[in-house]
């Protein structure tokens, strides 16, 4: 069988939705028997990420890292069937200058028809790369896969007290419009635990303690950093409600794990949130708004009985979930010959 490469910014075994996606993947695509070569480049090797591959070899590239292998995949498209793996589109990352924000437009849009096919995690990525010009028949959505909880869930029927939030504190993720909506709570009993990590942004990670200690809410919320998978696992367990303001998200694996867990969703109607969280599993308001945040944090804490009700349906939804066998099973359908079919 034609190997197959899977190029990564950076090391494969980085806590964050991406690199777990690209991990479960490629995990997935082995144990069916497919030969994957990982591709790990850093600003020292990336002129030679793709040159050292043979001819022919069917490339998965991270769109991660598209930025640092913008001229290398411009040198090898031809010899090289490519694909690429879009989580999102980069301009909408928040905090970007609009220079930046245009440039990335210019250079994924350039990028990107150079490809052959192009993975999405949801359809409104999908809808956002075929902005870009790219043909839908080139475009495949493939879901994450989520981990069903390896023990009966918990009831979730008495007070919502436990707090918990699972992002890399990062622009995108809304914190600073978290902090703000818990400041306007807290005259309710709440705990509040922040699980990501606090070194991809120092800036962001710095203006949120701050805001923290402005506050006054040093004893109620936790920034934890980043934990490995099993204390991630163990605080969903522990939770009675999942909070995350994201500006945008290309799918939001943090929701799936979440509502796998049967938690109660407090969130954001942005990017692909909506397709992930579906309105019977949480309450979903305007982004960047911490007054509309706050209001449905309320209702949640105040309300047992609407927590429990929407503890309910997201049981109910992830048992729609596809899992990461299904996930990678998609993969195997897609790649074929280093050619993305289209979806069905």
């Amino acid at each position: 069988m034609t190997e197959l490469a899977f190029v990564v910014p950076g090391r494969l075994d980085q806590l964050t939705g991406g690199y777990l996606y690209d991990r479960h993947i490629i995990d997935g695509l082995r144990s069916r028997g497919r030969a994957v070569k990982i591709v790990e480049f850093a600003s020292n090797n990336r002129e030679t990420a793709l040159a050292e591959l043979a001819d022919g070899t069917t490339t998965v590239v991270d769109g991660l890292a598209l930025p640092d292998l913008e001229q290398a995949v411009m040198a090898h498209w031809r010899r090289l069937p490519l694909v690429a793996l879009i989580h999102h589109p980069l301009a909408e990352e928040t905090g970007l200058s609009r220079a930046a924000a245009e440039r990335l437009i210019r250079l994924e849009v350039a990028a990107l028809k150079r490809f052959r096919g192009i993975v999405c995690p949801s359809a409104r990525t999908a809808v956002e790369v075929e902005a870009y010009g790219i043909p839908p028949d080139r475009i495949f959505v493939i879901p994450p896969g989520t981990a069903k909880p390896d023990r009966p869930l918990r009831s979730r029927r008495g007070p919502v007290r436990s707090l918990l939030c699972v992002a890399s504190l990062i622009p995108r993720k809304g914190h600073q419009v978290l902090v703000a909506a818990l400041a306007r709570v807290r005259d309710l009993d709440w705990q509040m635990l922040c699980i990501g990590s606090l070194d991809r942004d120092p800036r962001t990670a710095r203006l949120v303690r701050q805001m923290i200690s402005a506050a006054r809410l040093g004893r109620r919320i936790t920034l934890a950093g980043e934990q490995p998978p099993r204390m991630v696992m163990r605080a969903y367990r522990a939770a009675d409600a999942f909070v995350l303001p994201s500006l945008h998200e290309g799918y939001g694996m943090a929701f799936a794990e979440a509502m796998a867990h049967g938690l109660p969703i407090i969130a954001t109607a942005a990017g692909a949130i909506p397709e992930t969280v579906p309105y019977e599993a949480g309450l979903l308001v305007r982004p960047d708004n911490a007054v509309a945040l706050a209001r449905a944090l309320r209702r949640v804490i105040a309300e047992p009985a609407l927590a429990a009700g929407l503890a309910a349906g997201s049981r109910d939804a992830a048992g729609r979930l596809p899992d990461w066998r299904r996930a990678a099973e998609r993969w195997e359908e897609a790649l074929d010959l280093g050619i993305v079919k289209p979806a069905l």
